[in-house]
């Protein structure tokens, strides 16, 4: 996506040039523009959040780019360059010690930051609005939601039986649902007692066994390694979780986590508060798994229900005198409370697969390496269906 945001505006305007005679039309055009501002607002807004950029300063971003492009890039990123410059990267790599390049740049980064805040996507000191952190919900969950469509994970897929699971065969009583009749066994006890067709006396029914509720905590690493690209692509996969299971009658909730608790979320069914709360996640400095194992024994509910907890971390546990051990005891408690543990590695090095390993058989629960980031989604959700 290149061209600042009133170029795209502009682009808009001329492919509707001389089509528009009605009132109907324009409001149609002012509809597709204000969408596809929106859209832009959002990735922009998304990708700010997941580098940890909490505001806008066009003048101290220009003075970055200016003093070393390269420090520069590794703070915002192409995506928030290329939409706040309304230039590619590399060429505006290639020209920023043009004095007439540094010109242009510093008025189109004025001007853009400007036009955010007249949207009221960012406020008039610079930092992220409710409404920006609205629009980066909703890019990070239709995007998402697409991709699960196109892979065949929601959509088509037919859903998980609320009702259980086959049982048992029992003798038909009124009020069985027509696809839980075992139609080969009433059909051989028909056989037998030599009738030429079924009676109620010969039809059998499966007894239902109650699947139970399932409630899950999906735990994130919000450490600064996972900034950018690592986060978002756990961002995405903690939404299509809650998506999924709270389609199918179970309850998700959250826990971020570095080197404190940043974010919690018992489990529940209200989709749109884990859609706010994952999409406001920041990365920040170390990494404390056993805490976070502990805090999921308090949020998890009591009684009679399957309680999982998935961790997805990219790194060993930074916290504490002894940190692994401590992640094992806290692994050990987890088990003694029936709570299972899966952990999803990205990108972990031998030591902490090796650790990994050790938390998943103490707590029956799995663990995934994860190489590829885009695979994220499918290895969570993979794991949900393995318990539900």
């Amino acid at each position: 996506m290149t061209g600042d945001f009133d170029a795209r505006v502009e682009e808009k305007i001329e492919e509707y040039s001389g089509k528009l005679k009605s009132q109907e039309e324009e409001k149609l055009m002012h509809t597709v523009v204000e969408s596809d501002k929106n859209e832009v607002d959002g990735k922009l807004i998304a990708d700010a959040v997941n580098r940890g950029v909490g505001s806008f300063d066009p003048e101290l971003m220009f003075e970055q780019m200016v003093k070393n492009y390269s420090v520069a890039n590794s703070i915002y990123g192409e995506t928030i360059i290329r939409l706040l410059s309304g230039y590619d990267p590399n060429y505006l790599k290639r020209n920023i010690q043009i004095p007439e390049f540094r010109k242009e740049l510093r008025e189109r980064l004025f001007q853009n930051i400007e036009n955010l805040k007249e949207r009221n996507v960012i406020d008039k000191d610079g930092f992220i609005s409710e409404k920006g952190v609205k629009l980066a919900s909703m890019v990070l969950c239709t995007s998402e939601l697409d991709r699960l469509v196109s892979i065949g994970l929601i959509g088509e897929n037919p859903k998980k039986d609320v009702y259980g699971d086959k049982g048992e065969i029992r003798k038909y009583a009124k009020g069985d649902r027509y696809r839980d009749i075992a139609l080969k066994s009433s059909v051989k006890i028909s056989i037998r007692r030599g009738k030429d067709n079924l009676g109620v006396d010969e039809l059998r029914s499966f007894e239902r066994k109650s699947r139970g509720e399932i409630c899950l905590i999906y735990a994130i690493d919000a450490s600064g390694s996972m900034k950018g690209k690592k986060i978002e692509s756990c961002k995405k996969a903690g939404i299509a979780l809650a998506y999924k299971a709270i389609d199918s009658k179970d309850k998700v909730g959250l826990l971020v986590f570095g080197s404190d608790i940043k974010e919690e979320v018992r489990p529940t069914k209200d989709f749109s508060e884990l859609l706010d709360k994952i999409t406001r996640i920041r990365a920040s400095r170390e990494t404390d798994i056993a805490m976070t194992i502990k805090k999921s024994l308090e949020l998890f509910p009591q009684g009679n229900v399957t309680k999982h907890l998935i961790l997805l971390s990219d790194a060993m546990p930074t916290v504490g005198k002894k940190p692994a051990k401590e992640t094992i005891e806290a692994a050990g408690l987890a088990r003694n409370m029936g709570i299972t543990v899966s952990f999803i590695g990205v990108g972990l090095n031998e030591e902490g697969k090796k650790l990994a390993q050790e938390i998943v058989e103490i707590s029956n629960g799995k663990f995934y390496m994860v190489r590829n980031l885009e695979d994220v989604d499918k290895v969570v959700l993979e794991d949900y269906f393995a318990i539900a």
